[in-house]
C-alpha cells in the first residue's frame, strides 16, 4: 500500500480514512434535492455519519448555492460531539482581490454557524488571480484564526508546488489537494500528482470516488442514472465497465460480502488518498461506512489496477 515517503500529513487528517461529501445537500440541478430525498434524510445521514465515526464533512459555498453549508450548520448545532468541516472558496473571475476570499470565508462561517473551519480550500485554479495571490489570502485566513489548514482542489503538479512553496515561506503547510480520483479516473497517478503529494505530505482528497455512482454496481447498459448524470453517461461506457464491476463483486465476496462500492472506496484508501463519497440517504452512508475497518491485499489492489486500466482503454 502507498504511504507518504516524505513529510507527514497535516494533523487534521490523523486517524481519518474517509469523509462524507455534501455536494448533494440542497443541490437540485445535479442531484435532484427534493425528489427522493429531503432535509430529514440529510439529518439522518449526518447523525449516522457521526455515529459511525466519520466526522469529516466536505462542503463548498457553491453546493446548492449555499444550502449545503446551511444544512450542515443546522446539524452541527444539534450535534453532541464536534465534527471537522472542510469547505471551499470559488475564485470566480470577478473576485480579484485577496479580501474577497476572506469575505467569502466569513460568509461560509456564518452559514455553518462556526468560528473556524478545519480546512479551507481553493475550489479550482481559475484565472486571472494567481496561485500565489490566493495562497497569500489563505495565509491571512490562517493568521486570523478562520481556518486551521489550507487546501486546494483540482490543482495540477506545478500549481500544487507553487502553493506549497508560497505557504512554506510563512511556515504554513499545504494540507491537501482535492481531485477526482477513482478506478475509472486515475489521472492523478499517471500525471505523478499522487506521488508528488504523498512525498510532500499533501493529502489527496478523492472526490467522486465512486464515479458518481457508476462503481456501485447499481447501473448498467439497461439501467442508466437519471437526470443530469444520465445525460453524461452512455450505454457503451456502462457496458465496458461491467468486467470491473464483476471483479469488485468477487473481491467483496472474499471480504465477508462487501459491496462493489465498499471495495472501490477501500481501493482509494489503499492508494493513500482520502475518499469523500457523497451520501444523501441513510443507506448510502451505511454503505460508505462499510468501506473502512478492513483492507484489500496488495494482490487485490494490483488486480483492480489491471482491470481498471483494461476497461478504461476499451
Amino acid at each position: 500500500m502507498m504511504e507518504a515517503e516524505g513529510s507527514r500529513q497535516h494533523p487534521i487528517f490523523d486517524g481519518v480514512q474517509i469523509g462524507t461529501g455534501t455536494w448533494a445537500w440542497g443541490d437540485r440541478m445535479v442531484w435532484g434535492f427534493g425528489q427522493g430525498y429531503q432535509e430529514n434524510d440529510l439529518k439522518a445521514v449526518f447523525e449516522a455519519s457521526m455515529k459511525a465515526g466519520i466526522h469529516l464533512f466536505d462542503t463548498a459555498e457553491v453546493y446548492g448555492q449555499g444550502k449545503s453549508e446551511t444544512y450542515l450548520g443546522q446539524f452541527l448545532r444539534e450535534a453532541e460531539q464536534p465534527a471537522a468541516v472542510a469547505t471551499k472558496f470559488m475564485p470566480y473571475p470577478w473576485r480579484l482581490s485577496r479580501a474577497s476570499l476572506l469575505r467569502a470565508l466569513r460568509g461560509s462561517l456564518r452559514r455553518l454557524g462556526v468560528e473556524q473551519v478545519a480546512l479551507y480550500q481553493i475550489h479550482m485554479p481559475l484565472p486571472p488571480v494567481t496561485v500565489e495571490s490566493w495562497m497569500e489570502a489563505m495565509l491571512e485566513a490562517v493568521h486570523a484564526g478562520l481556518t486551521q489548514a489550507v487546501g486546494v482542489s483540482n490543482y495540477d503538479r506545478r500549481q500544487t508546488q507553487r502553493a506549497v512553496d508560497i505557504l512554506a515561506h510563512q511556515g504554513v503547510r499545504l494540507a491537501s489537494n482535492q481531485v477526482e480520483y477513482h478506478l475509472l479516473n486515475r489521472k492523478v497517478e499517471t500525471s505523478g500528482l499522487l506521488k508528488q503529494c504523498l512525498e510532500s505530505g499533501v493529502k489527496v482528497i478523492a472526490y467522486s470516488p465512486l464515479a458518481m455512482g457508476l462503481l456501485t454496481g447499481k447501473y448498467g447498459p439497461d439501467r442508466l442514472p437519471s437526470g443530469f448524470r444520465g445525460g453524461r453517461t452512455n450505454r457503451k461506457t456502462l457496458a465496458a465497465i461491467q468486467p470491473l464491476i464483476a471483479l469488485l463483486r468477487r473481491i467483496g465476496a472474499d471480504h465477508a460480502g462487501k459491496t462493489p462500492a465498499q471495495v472501490a472506496l477501500n481501493w482509494v484508501i489503499c492508494k493513500g488518498a482520502l475518499p469523500i463519497p457523497g451520501a444523501k440517504t441513510l443507506e448510502q452512508l451505511e454503505q460508505n461506512a462499510g468501506a473502512v475497518g478492513w483492507t484489500l491485499s496488495e494482490a487485490e489492489v494490483a488486480e483492480l489496477d489491471e482491470m481498471s486500466a483494461r476497461v478504461s482503454a476499451a
